[in-house]
């Protein structure tokens, strides 16, 4: 009987360790969700920002007497200094976007997201999101990064003194000093930079890329932000049909 009592009591006791396990990593992943989501929703909505910028200049670019989008007011029309900006900046928030869904992938890729639908949404928003980065198109693939490029860029966005839970990003300042000093970071770079000189000069063949990405973004902020706290405004999916310049 004690044998009996004895085997019970291990099976009891290994059975709440498992059920213990479970719940500190449920708890870690929706912590992580949590501590690291406000950042993540941040980088996509200067991504998707700097998108719908860029797909509402096209359209000012392409309408007779409207002026000029973003892009052409810069890169082509501004001064060397507003060149590099837009430039550098445009190629920034695409690869800090990238830093923080690979924090989000390292920190919670051996966590169970548990019976979280919110959690589980989440990390497949980021996967369409990277599909919209990675797709060929016949028309135009600027600012396409394929799946092994995206996961570069995130390695080398996230800063080398970070620890899991407490990881960050490059800034934009750490970024340009790093772009301007480091070959092999720059390389990795070189054909974003360019993309962006391509679609100042126009950007049409890539709007439709562009357009699926920025809808996707805004989908997830969405799901990071559903009561719209954060971002209460600017965060609307872009529709050329609404977005027309002049008349009509």
């Amino acid at each position: 009987m004690s044998a009996a009592v004895a085997l019970g009591g291990a099976g009891a006791a290994a059975l709440f360790g498992y059920w213990q396990q479970r719940r500190l990593g449920s708890w870690e992943a929706r912590n992580y969700m949590v501590r690291y989501g406000a950042s993540l929703a941040w980088a996509a909505f200067d991504l998707q920002s700097r998108l719908f910028n860029i797909l509402h200049g096209e359209a000012v670019d392409r309408t007779p007497g409207a002026g000029a989008g973003y892009l052409r007011s810069f890169l082509v029309q501004g001064t060397p200094e507003q060149a590099g900006f837009a430039r550098r900046s445009t190629v920034f928030v695409l690869a800090e976007y990238l830093g923080w869904a690979e924090v989000l992938r390292r920190d919670i890729q051996f966590l169970n997201l548990g019976r979280s639908r919110t959690n589980r949404a989440i990390m497949a928003q980021l996967s369409r999101i990277g599909s919209d980065l990675g797709r060929i198109s016949e028309a135009g693939n600027e600012l396409r990064l394929f799946r092994a490029h995206q996961r570069a860029v995130g390695e080398l966005m996230v800063h080398p003194d970070s620890a899991p839970g407490q990881r960050r990003c490059l800034g934009y300042a750490e970024f340009c000093r790093r772009l301007d000093e480091d070959e092999s970071f720059r390389a990795w770079f070189a054909q974003p930079l360019a993309d962006v000189d391509s679609l100042a000069a126009d950007a049409s063949a890539a709007a439709p890329r562009l357009q699926q990405l920025q809808n996707d973004l805004v989908a997830l902020i969405d799901l990071l932000d559903p009561d719209a706290v954060q971002f209460p405004q600017f965060r609307a999916a872009f529709d050329p049909e609404h977005h027309r310049v002049g008349p009509g």
